[in-house]
């Protein structure tokens, strides 16, 4: 398999989420997504009304972060989050699971606390994608499996592999997430992918978003 740079970059959510991050840096990220073409730039809830400012009147998506980083803030707080994200205009949110929730055993709160977010976004705009954070650098191989189905059952649009935070996407994650969520739902692999080979494993695998805060070196190492 060998991906072009424009198709590449059409499956790229470009992502500056760092505490530090400045209005001036994620005015950067916007323009750079325009000018490569990227799928969507990924940033804090708080940068949303910005980024949506900078990114209008193109095609690039703009992703906000739900109950990053750490999954652990009230599901009433994460609903609330992802609505009023929509509302400041982001067309997806990404929102991290509980993991402790889960690491309980306590997989039916992990799924109505997904559901919080699906519903609060859809009921917004019934197009807006979420995608679930698995956080898999915390979970053994039956809880990745755990927290996939939950977000399906949930109604989610994607799983995600990580934030970044705690370990990296792995080809057999990927693959392992793929096969437990089917077809209909999408699987966006992050956390640690920063060349065009790292993304093409990740693709080959069965990914079809990247994640990554290296996006212009992962789509200029792509061919033309």
């Amino acid at each position: 398999m060998r991906l072009s740079r424009s198709d590449l970059a059409g499956m790229i959510d470009s992502t500056l989420v760092k505490p530090t991050a400045t209005k001036g840096e994620i005015l950067r990220l916007c323009r750079e997504a325009v000018q490569h073409k990227f799928h969507a730039v990924c940033v804090n809830s708080a940068y949303v009304p910005l980024a949506a400012q900078a990114l209008k009147g193109t095609s690039v998506k703009v992703c906000s972060t739900v109950g990053f980083p750490y999954g652990s803030a009230l599901p009433e707080a994460k609903a609330y989050e992802a609505e009023r994200a929509v509302e400041r205009g982001a067309d997806e949110v990404d929102m991290v699971i509980n993991v402790g929730w889960l690491k309980s055993g306590d997989v039916d709160g992990v799924r109505r606390d997904i559901q919080g977010v699906v519903k609060a976004v859809k009921r917004l705009n019934p197009s807006a994608l979420v995608k679930v954070i698995i956080e898999t650098g915390y979970l053994t191989g039956e809880e990745k499996v755990l927290a996939c189905r939950a977000a399906v059952e949930a109604g989610a649009d994607f799983v995600k592999t990580c934030t970044g935070l705690v370990g990296r996407a792995t080809v057999e994650d990927v693959q392992l997430m793929r096969k437990t969520v089917g077809e209909r739902v999408g699987v966006k692999a992050a956390g640690g992918i920063r060349t065009y080979e790292d993304a093409l494993a990740m693709i080959r695998a069965g990914a079809n978003r990247i994640g990554t805060s290296t996006a212009v070196a992962v789509v200029m190492g792509a061919p033309e």
